[in-house]
């Protein structure tokens, strides 16, 4: 059976994960044909280590003919990138979702893949329950929303930032809010949140609060579908990036699996 062939955008640790599942053998119905990343050495030493193809830009890795290619690199780079790589009749798989808050952006991106043919894969991420949540807002008129619960250290460089964070003992509500706003304030950090609206009301419906909790470690995640009669709710706790390393490795496994989980 021919592989299929897969390229992969973006060099850190959540890319270095997806390559090591690959070279572990979790991936076995791929190959890997090539790797993009911003930094030059950081993209030389991944292909290296991969048996793979260092690419200059996405326009290279391209032209190794991928059937998909996994983003692990920013939201900058999903809305350089996703019309091209589908006009190009590759599917995409994406972890930077907060590109979708922009709707204008989405409906191009929609419209780009049923063109060519091709399909945005979205990722699970940080959170999970996608197909719960969605069945629930398709059961009726929903309402859904996240509770994101962080530590104040996580919050650093962003404008929801203040020092008096870093000395509270009690847990301090630092944001209320829908996702299109969470992510145009926090455009790295609210990721989940955009997730949740593409599955239930939309950027602009779904509620985001976001809480400082003193002394935590990691982040929490509350999300709620509910209707009248039927209420969902997925809560996920991690102190680690790398579930959503994983979840790019689990979707590409479920892609090819002959039981879709």
């Amino acid at each position: 059976m021919k592989k299929l062939r897969l390229g992969i955008v973006g060099t850190g640790y959540l890319s270095q994960i997806v390559v090591d599942a690959w070279k572990n053998g979790l991936l076995e119905e791929y190959e890997l044909a090539g790797v993009f990343g911003r930094n030059e050495e950081t993209t030389g030493k991944m292909a290296a280590d991969a048996g793979c193809k260092a690419c200059k830009d996405v326009d290279e890795l391209l032209e190794l003919k991928p059937d998909y290619i996994a983003e692990a690199a920013s939201v900058a780079c999903v809305k350089d990138m996703a019309v091209k790589v589908l006009s190009a009749g590759c599917n995409l798989v994406v972890l930077s979702i907060g590109a979708f808050a922009d709707s204008e952006f989405l409906e191009q991106v929609k419209q780009t893949a049923r063109e060519h043919g091709t399909k945005v894969h979205i990722a699970s991420g940080a959170v999970g329950g996608f197909d719960v949540l969605q069945t629930v807002s398709l059961m009726g008129q929903a309402t859904a929303g996240i509770e994101t619960r962080k530590g104040p250290a996580s919050l650093r460089n962003t404008p929801l930032y203040e020092e008096h964070l870093m000395t509270d003992t009690d847990s301090t509500n630092v944001f209320n809010g829908n996702a299109k706003e969470a992510i145009a304030l926090l455009p790295t950090k609210v990721n989940v949140a955009v997730a949740t609206s593409l599955a239930t009301t939309g950027p602009e419906h779904t509620s985001v609060s976001i809480h400082s909790v003193p002394g935590m470690v990691g982040d929490d995640h509350k999300i709620t579908a509910e209707i009248e009669g039927v209420k969902a709710v997925v809560d996920i706790y991690s102190s680690t990036s790398a579930i959503a390393g994983w979840s790019v490795v689990a979707l590409l496994r479920n892609l090819v699996s002959p039981i879709v989980l």
